[in-house]
């Protein structure tokens, strides 16, 4: 214990030191300005942070974890900030690296928790983890001899990912087999393609899934790209962006390149000081000006996503067709600091060529609950792409022809959330060892029926809104001693709102035969078969399809003379 003393004393003294020598370089560098005032409130802070942090060590009566404490000090300062700054310990520095580049040394799986335990939800195709024979829905029960249960899924993520060429020991339970398996996995470098899918989906239209903006993506698209155009009858093309969470501005960049002129400004940037103020513009030869372009995007398609997007639409480049988009307009640099730590920050933000930019939200001000406000009407702008159609900042990018959001059904909920549709995927797997291409497999209603049987003694129960709403009212009444002479009123509405699941099981079937379908489709085909089947029953690309075949329609949405421009499908 004296030596955990002696070490906690000597560690603090280390930061007091640096902390003060921090201070003091900057109170002996202030000059009389409007810097001063800045930079001796730095100093002032740093020098009672450090005081702070002395006498914690000197007084608090139990021992501290000095790590965690200053860590959990750094988070709460960023944390007045926006949620796109943050600090990066050293730990952590391969995850924000794998962002960027779509590589770590791992077994290539994704994995969530399910009870007790850590489930494989899918290994990746051609992955260390699919060679080694796992398969979705095994729990982990021990990695290395280690005891898995009730580990975090970053806890077994950590322990999974390594150096590509070392071995990882597995201890599993799999359902049909009557004792745990021991699989070794070898790790590897595992890299996750950016485009996730392509393909004719006609005889005329190409189909190109993107779900990042890692290293190299532009030329992914490039790639994919080429290969639709060796296709005679490629004469219009899908680009779906929906669900992509964005990242490398600079890919975004090369991927509209590929269909806009030498020279034009895509995105420019605007910080605090010269340096981060700054244009892109495309800089090679397009591979293609004139093909016809759709763009998809939906609630979650952000940041390099919406540079691509937006800048096609100001240029008059494509259609763009789904749900309002994100609205991430801010810009990240990664700062490294001392002992291998990193900083992600907040250094501008951007804006596409129309002049907008799409940010949704002001984490400069907060309302009175201390939440940050998002932009008022009273300061979103109007701006015209290059043909002169309205459009406007301040909140994302809207589409040209907007889609319904599709509710889930508080049913679909239970079944996803419970992992219900997750299992009996697994059993059908187990039951039926092929299944025909992910285009033509279809959920009879024999596959249904079987499904709903086996649901039988499975808990699946949920509270429908109107329930909710019911019990609240309940609570509120019970407060107000109201509850009392309107009990008989409550009972009888609680008797007629209660919801029947085998009735839900009917009246949802055809959304949860498309949960199903895209379940069991990925058992044998992964994710390349979910997109496949996905796109068989997917209204915007069916509206897609039909605009990019009506060059009429298409053109005059351009030049916004279309009676479709921003109608709902």
């Amino acid at each position: 214990m004296n030596h955990l003393n002696s070490l906690n004393h000597s560690v603090m003294k280390q930061l007091y030191t640096l902390l003060l020598g921090l201070a003091i370089t900057l109170s002996v560098n202030l000059h009389i300005s409007a810097q001063e005032s800045s930079d001796f409130e730095i100093s002032k802070n740093l020098d009672i942070f450090a005081t702070l942090c002395k006498e914690l060590n000197n007084n608090y009566v139990d021992e501290l974890n000095y790590s965690d404490l200053i860590k959990t000090g750094i988070d709460a300062m960023l944390d007045k900030l926006d949620p796109y700054t943050v600090y990066i310990s050293e730990a952590d520095i391969e995850d924000y690296a794998f962002m960027t580049t779509g590589q770590y040394g791992g077994i290539g799986a994704l994995i969530h928790k399910q009870g007790d335990y850590v489930v494989v939800s899918e290994p990746y195709k051609d992955s260390p983890s699919m060679k080694a024979g796992l398969i979705p829905g095994d729990r982990i029960l021990m990695v290395n001899d280690k005891d898995a249960k009730g580990k975090s899924v970053s806890d077994v993520s950590a322990v999974l990912k390594g150096q590509p060429g070392t071995a990882v020991k597995l201890k599993i339970r799999r359902d049909g087999e009557k004792s745990p398996l021991e699989i070794t996995v070898m790790r590897e470098n595992v890299s996750i393609p950016n485009v996730a899918y392509s393909e004719m989906i006609n005889d005329n239209t190409g189909y190109i899934k993107l779900t990042g903006f890692t290293q190299n993506s532009g030329k992914e698209v490039k790639d994919a790209l080429m290969k639709l155009r060796e296709n005679p009858g490629f004469k219009g093309l899908i680009i779906d962006l929906r669900d992509n969470g964005g990242g490398l501005m600079n890919e975004a960049v090369n991927i509209a390149n590929l269909f806009v002129k030498k020279g034009e400004l895509i995105v420019s940037t605007k910080g605090k000081t010269p340096d981060r103020n700054k244009s892109y513009k495309t800089f090679l030869q397009a591979i293609d000006t004139e093909v016809p372009i759709v763009v998809l995007v939906n609630n979650y398609s952000a940041s390099a996503s919406e540079i691509v997007a937006g800048a096609l639409q100001d240029l008059d480049r494509a259609v763009v067709i789904g749900e309002r988009t994100f609205g991430k307009g801010l810009v990240q640099n990664i700062v490294p600091l001392s002992y291998n730590t990193q900083m992600k920050v907040t250094v501008a933000k951007y804006y596409i060529p129309s002049g907008r930019c799409i940010q949704a939200i002001d984490y400069a001000t907060h309302d009175s609950l201390g939440f940050p406000r998002p932009i008022p009407d009273s300061l979103i702008n109007q701006f015209k792409t290059r043909a002169g159609r309205i459009v406007y900042d301040g909140g994302g990018i809207t589409p040209d022809i907007t889609a319904h959001e599709n509710e889930v059904s508080n049913i679909a909920i239970s079944l996803i959330t419970k992992y219900l549709i997750f299992d009996y995927a697994g059993k059908f797997k187990r039951d039926h060892p092929t299944i025909p291409d992910p285009r033509e497999f279809a959920i009879t209603e024999d596959i249904y029926n079987d499904f709903v049987a086996w649901l039988q003694d499975k808990d699946y129960d949920y509270s429908t809104r109107s329930e909710k709403m019911l019990a609240d009212l309940k609570k509120i009444a019970e407060k107000e001693k109201y509850y009392e002479e309107l009990k008989s009123e409550f009972e009888q509405l609680e008797s007629k709102m209660q919801h029947n699941k085998q009735a839900d099981l009917v009246k949802f079937s055809e959304e949860i035969k498309s949960l199903l379908r895209n379940e069991i489709v990925s058992r044998y085909y992964f994710q390349e078969g979910r997109i496949k089947a996905s796109l068989t029953e997917d209204k915007e690309i069916r509206t897609a399809i039909d605009i990019l075949s009506d060059q009429k329609t298409y053109k005059a949405i351009l030049d916004g003379t279309s009676n479709l421009t921003n109608n709902k499908i």
